[in-house]
């Protein structure tokens, strides 16, 4: 397993500047790196998508455990280095023997350019904490996400993701996220564990894909509307915000069905609440 003396030896070797905006903390810690692939619960069948593999750690660990792993780096200096490390640049017509397939790539867009069916997939990855949020979600949406997501990134954003109704960290991300991933497990991961340190500290969470969606594709359009409308402003009521898109006759009765108080904040709201209310003011517009 990679040190941090290896790393920073590799750095050096190379004359590598990490660049803060790339989000290029890497963890070293060989015990938190084995805690992710704990979660993971990798097996030998396995596909993983690992985005932002660095120098490679975690990568390590996932070639061991997995069948295959795809990893997406966007920076084209430690893709020189990954390939000399693992390889990863399989010739044509030997891509499905090659344990490792990397791709310099920027993670968000390959996500929303490529047409992937992630199903069968694990997604393990040390995010960059610049764009977390936006992949979680990405991947969480797509018809065909992975059966399991296990992402290290900021605390603050792991906070959110693993929030219940009623806490300050309840809100959207919970909401687009959870509405397709079950919340399993986090752990906190110190500054300390990572080179450089980072100026905040990081967790490590875990979800897997709910077996049936709760909503069909024309509705998930509504619910996140919903959603992204009711936490617009936290502290007003949910139905006064709503008004702003929906007919207060037609709100007063899909509230009414759920059923919500019209003086109920978003915040209050559960996840089977915000569904409940997404079908009823979905069905209602469309008659």
């Amino acid at each position: 397993m990679m040190k941090l003396s290896q790393i920073k030896q590799i750095l050096a070797e190379n004359e590598l500047v990490l660049t803060k905006s790339l989000g290029q903390n890497f963890l070293h810690d060989g015990n938190q790196l084995r805690r992710i692939v704990d979660l993971a619960e990798l097996q030998k069948t396995d596909k993983v998508l690992e985005i932002g593999p660095g120098l490679g750690p975690l990568t390590e660990l996932l070639l061991n455990c997995a069948g295959s792993v795809l990893a997406i780096e966007k920076d084209a200096r430690l893709v020189r280095i990954l390939r000399e490390r693992f390889g990863g640049e399989p010739t044509p017509g030997q891509e499905s023997r090659v344990p490792l397939r990397l791709v310099q790539d920027d993670a968000l867009q390959y996500l929303k350019r490529e047409p992937v069916d992630w199903s069968g997939w694990k997604l393990v990855a040390n995010l960059p904490y610049s764009v977390a949020s936006p992949i979680l979600v990405e991947l969480a949406q797509s018809r065909c996400g992975p059966d399991r997501m296990v992402a290290t990134l900021q605390l603050e954003v792991a906070k959110r993701l693993m929030a219940k109704p009623g806490g300050a960290d309840y809100g959207v991300l919970t909401l687009l996220v959870q509405l397709d991933y079950e919340p399993l497990d986090w752990f906190k991961i110190p500054a300390s564990c990572f080179f450089p340190e980072p100026d905040v500290d990081s967790a490590c969470v875990a979800f897997a894909r709910r077996p049936q969606p709760f909503l069909n594709p024309a509705q998930r359009e509504t619910f996140a509307a919903i959603v992204k409308r009711s936490f617009s402003q936290r502290r007003k009521m949910m139905a006064k915000l709503l008004r702003q898109d929906w007919p207060a006759e037609l709100l007063e009765r899909a509230l009414a069905s759920v059923p919500l108080a019209a003086q109920t904040r978003g915040e209050a709201v559960n996840l089977a609440q915000f569904v409940s209310l997404t079908k009823a003011l979905h069905e209602r517009r469309n008659l």
